[in-house]
């Protein structure tokens, strides 16, 4: 049968989605489903990862059958997933020893102290390019083989593995127990505090830090990569055997589905928490901003690609807060109708720092505030102070990023589920003072992945073929003048500020 799409399975934080794309990058099937949200005290983030696997079985199955479409006709599998979340299983039984711990968790505070006594926050940057903080996976497997009973020994006699969750899913696609592919890329191997940027593998000497068996961790493969990692079987959610050959942590995904290919060019994905790369070419560059240095793709045998990223941890998250939380409306995008009721947020900012300050400040310390509150202010004014919040975290990153980088963006290319509400993408324009460009494929997390899988086979040839595919939906212009623009931002660092040093 002709090979007429390449598919992705995109594992996000609060969803799992199956999404088919046709030659020209657009969807012809897409199938999503949520997971349960975990808190089992306050700062701690969890999901259960066979959930997620329940999870990703049916929207796979879902996605073919209500849009017709055959597994046959399917050239690859790409995969793409929030990033960090730890997960470590018994490669015997699949079964987890513990459930996955969220990258917005905040448990392995005193382990990161703890190895900041010795060199400080920075004490691995230079090697790995990340500063020492909750956010990255090293820290949470430490935990893990530190604090569930039976887990360290299993792990010392090879029983126990661990993957951030693209390892987790490929490793079920491909076979799981029996002879599942246990492999990571070197975007989510770039995350976990563990891999060295020069050479691409692990760092033995952080791991002998950290007291992580080296046995326990996956194969750092490409991105995209012709040698394939593993084929689903049978008797798996697809019922044939299709080659599963890219893997992307969400952020390069989208960069990579944004066809920012060349030094310079940007990207912002707005979800759960708001994500800014910046590809720097084949040179590493490291951050003396809080920005951090991480793989933007590898592409085969083609040299490593990098980027600069700025990481805001709650942006969307913000919004579903105020819906669950607080219960300010029944549908997420209802924000965007009461904002639009008012002119301004009243003088109010919303800080989210619900799980510490990340990018550019990397505080864990500091928790969320809403400042300049009067009588005056109202729900409406609250919805856009929370739109307005994402369009300001994401102007300090872009500061960093024009600091480090010393290149000036000329226009910011934007994704995921946020763009969609035409209120923050304008503020954001005006905040920013550059244009904010939409693609036709506002999707580019999935899309991204599925082009990693696709050019392993042959079912496009090269990035040309994926730049083609790529095209404008909308652009916002800035409409704001520059001293109100000053005097809103300088409101905003003011409110920051008020976040730090809350937890003692």
């Amino acid at each position: 049968m002709a090979k007429k799409y390449a598919a992705a399975v995109d594992q996000g934080t609060t969803s799992t989605r199956f999404m088919i794309f046709d030659h020209e990058g657009q969807v012809v099937g897409v199938h999503q489903m949520e997971h349960e949200q975990i808190y089992p005290q306050a700062g701690w983030v969890e999901h259960n990862p066979m959930e997620i696997w329940d999870r990703t079985q049916d929207v796979i199955k879902a996605g073919l059958e209500k849009n017709g479409i055959d597994a046959n006709e399917i050239a690859a599998i790409g995969v793409t997933n929030q990033r960090e979340t730890t997960v470590v299983w018994n490669k015997n039984t699949g079964k987890p020893y513990y459930n996955a711990i969220v990258w917005q968790c905040t448990r392995t505070k005193d382990i990161c102290d703890d190895l900041a006594k010795d060199g400080g926050q920075d004490r691995f940057r230079a090697k790995v390019g990340l500063p020492l903080a909750t956010y990255f996976s090293g820290p949470k497997i430490k935990w893990i083989l530190d604090n569930v009973k039976g887990v360290r020994e299993a792990a010392e006699k090879g029983d126990a593995l661990f993957g951030n969750i693209d390892t987790w899913e490929i490793w079920w696609l491909t076979g799981g127990p029996k002879g599942g592919a246990h492999v990571t890329d070197v975007t989510n191997a770039s995350r976990t505090m563990l891999m060295n940027l020069k050479t691409l593998d692990w760092d033995q000497e952080i791991l002998d830090v950290m007291g992580i068996p080296r046995k326990m961790l996956p194969k750092v493969r490409p991105s995209s990569d012709p040698k394939i990692y593993g084929y689903t079987p049978k008797d798996g959610p697809l019922g044939v055997r299709i080659p599963v050959c890219g893997d992307l942590g969400d952020q390069q995904a989208a960069l990579v589905g944004q066809t920012c290919f060349s030094p310079g060019e940007a990207k912002n994905t707005y979800g759960t928490g708001c994500f800014m790369l910046l590809n720097t070419g084949t040179k590493a560059v490291p951050s003396k901003s809080g920005l951090l240095t991480t793989l933007g793709y590898k592409i085969g045998d083609e040299p490593a690609v990098y980027a600069l990223e700025g990481s805001i941890a709650i942006t969307g998250a913000l919004v579903q807060w105020l819906r669950d939380n607080l219960k300010l409306f029944d549908f997420s995008k209802h924000v965007e109708d009461y904002a639009k009721e008012v002119e301004d947020a009243g003088g109010i900012y919303i800080v989210p720092a619900f799980s510490g300050l990340f990018a550019p400040y990397w505080k864990s310390d500091a928790r969320g505030v809403i400042v300049g509150l009067t009588r005056y202010v109202n729900k409406y004014h609250i919805c856009r102070a929370a739109l307005e919040a994402s369009a300001y975290q994401t102007r300090e990153v872009l500061d960093a990023m024009e600091k480090d980088s010393g290149v000036k963006l000329a226009a910011l290319k934007v994704d995921g589920g946020m763009v969609f509400n035409e209120t923050l993408m304008q503020f954001q324009s005006d905040v920013l003072n550059v244009p904010v460009v939409r693609p036709t494929v506002a999707e580019t997390t999935a899309l991204g992945a599925a082009y990693a899988a696709g050019l392993a086979v042959g079912f496009w040839d090269n990035l040309e073929d994926l730049r083609k595919n790529w095209g404008v939906d909308k652009t916002w212009d800035p409409k704001m003048d520059a001293d109100t623009r000053k005097k809103l931002y300088k409101g905003w660092l003011k409110a920051v500020e008020r976040t730090f040093d809350w937890v003692e």
